[in-house]
């Protein structure tokens, strides 16, 4: 895949734009209880028990696990990350990824209980084919939704041979970056190592081949966010005490001809405990200075990339889930949710600023700086959030996935959080939030039961 620098910077601009609608934030703000008229109102009941949203909002499951695809295989199940992009004759194209991991039955795959859909893919394509045992059946699929009248177009295997597909991002250049959240050698039943991201292009029809992105690191993966105007990727990892890396591509826009790999720490306060477990480490909208540390061995098997960043000062968090890029006022802010960060174990919600020389020497003199936007150590306003992404008018939304009673929640410039939707089918989980490039449609996935929803109502009402 290759990418012009023009066309990389253009990509860039029209990324940002979607997000001018972040205000001014109050220092002071955090959530200490949820009116349930704000935002878009109360959430009303369901008849059929799916899915409580405010008035005026309506929703449709589509693309259901054990579907057979346009292309004959079968839907996976696990659905998780996800993003959308442009595609042809202003319908949407959305990159889902399926978080099925070792040890599955062959059933949860696309290629059905007793493989034999298999032989309709060239396996040379799949990343661990397995060679005379199952291949590894996570992955991604890839959908056309027609947001004018509501309907699925397509759908189809788009990445396969992977494991525990659990988040990613979305890249200017049209790509998705799906990742492992797993790091696993080929003794552990399959043929080659995991713990990788790969790269999928949106509109490219058919099964792609799965190249490794290695000097990304291995390590669990979780999701990713692109800095537009470098091509910088900020990445999360989903243990208790991950750090949060960023990867500098030799060449923006073409992440495999690989990069430089680095860990997120705070100015004069080494290897400091962001999770705030025992002690209020960072209290709310402390802003502090950043500096980013060079990890080596990024393809190491130990699954050691966190320690040793953390034994030469890295920051530790707990437990990086969803991240999402967005600009205000022409600068740029990166969103983090570290799903058990706080003292309840509930959640939190983080914002890094980058430097207005991001990645380059002069960073040094004008760093980015890391602030803590929300914490709220209740489980009634935030119980442990996952998938973030911008809405078109600014606010967060989040994924909930908690006990089993999860909501889509709101969050604003301001702190202030209000809910979106409520999952009344109790099995929990939401993930792969994501808005359609016309801004009408919601896309929220149900992981447990493998459905995708696309959610309408009245959005304009509050921008």
């Amino acid at each position: 895949m290759t990418i012009s620098r023009r066309r990389f910077i253009e990509s860039a601009a029209a990324i940002s734009l979607g997000f001018t609608g972040l205000g001014c934030t109050r220092t002071d703000a955090n959530a200490t209880d949820i009116d349930p008229d704000f935002g878009f109102g109360p959430l009303l009941d369901d008849p059929d028990g799916i899915i409580a949203l405010p008035r005026g909002f309506s929703y449709r499951i589509f693309s259901r696990a054990g579907e057979t695809m346009s292309d004959g295989l079968f839907v996976p199940v696990r659905h998780d990350g996800m993003a959308t992009f442009p595609g042809p004759d202003g319908m949407t194209l959305l990159v889902r990824n399926h978080e099925i991991g070792p040890g599955a039955d062959a059933e949860q795959g696309a290629f059905g209980a007793d493989l034999a859909r298999l032989d309709q893919v060239d396996r040379g394509l799949l990343y661990d084919p397995g060679d005379g045992r199952p291949p590894a059946l996570g992955g991604t699929t890839t959908l056309l939704y027609d947001t004018r009248n509501q309907r699925l177009v397509s759908h189809h295997l788009s990445l396969g041979g992977t494991l525990v597909n659990c988040a990613g991002g979305p890249t200017p250049w049209g790509t998705w970056i799906t990742c492992e959240e797993i790091v696993s050698q080929p003794e552990a039943g399959f043929t080659r190592a995991h713990g990788y991201n790969f790269e999928v292009v949106a509109g490219q029809p058919g099964l792609q081949r799965a190249e490794p992105l290695e000097e990304m690191g291995r390590f669990m993966h979780e999701a990713v966010a692109v800095h537009p105007a470098s091509g910088i990727v900020y990445q999360t990892e989903d243990v208790g005490d991950g750090l949060l890396y960023r990867f500098i591509p030799n060449v923006p826009g073409r992440l495999s001809e690989g990069g430089r790999l680095q860990a997120l720490a705070i100015v004069d306060r080494p290897s400091l405990d962001t999770r705030n477990w025992e002690s209020q480490d960072v209290s709310l909208r402390q802003r502090m200075p950043t500096l980013w540390i060079d990890v080596d061995d990024v393809r190491s098997p130990d699954d050691d990339l966190r320690h040793r960043g953390f034994a030469a000062g890295a920051a530790r968090f707990a437990r990086g889930e969803g991240i999402f890029y967005g600009e205000r006022d022409g600068s740029g802010e990166v969103y983090i949710a570290c799903t058990n960060g706080g003292a309840a174990r509930k959640g939190q919600i983080w914002r890094y600023r980058p430097s207005p020389f991001e990645g380059t020497e002069q960073e040094a003199s004008d760093p980015g700086s890391l602030e803590l936007f929300v914490e709220p150590n209740d489980g009634t306003i935030i119980e442990n959030a996952d998938n973030l992404c911008i809405a078109p008018w600014g606010d967060i939304i989040v994924c909930e996935d908690g006990s089993g009673d999860d909501y889509l929640l709101g969050i604003t410039p301001d702190g202030e959080i209000y809910k979106l939707a409520h999952d009344l089918y109790g099995t929990g989980e939401f993930a792969g939030c994501c808005f359609s490039p016309d801004g009408s449609t919601l896309f929220v996935n149900k992981q447990v039961e493998g459905w995708t929803l696309a959610i309408t109502g009245p959005w304009a009402s509050r921008t």
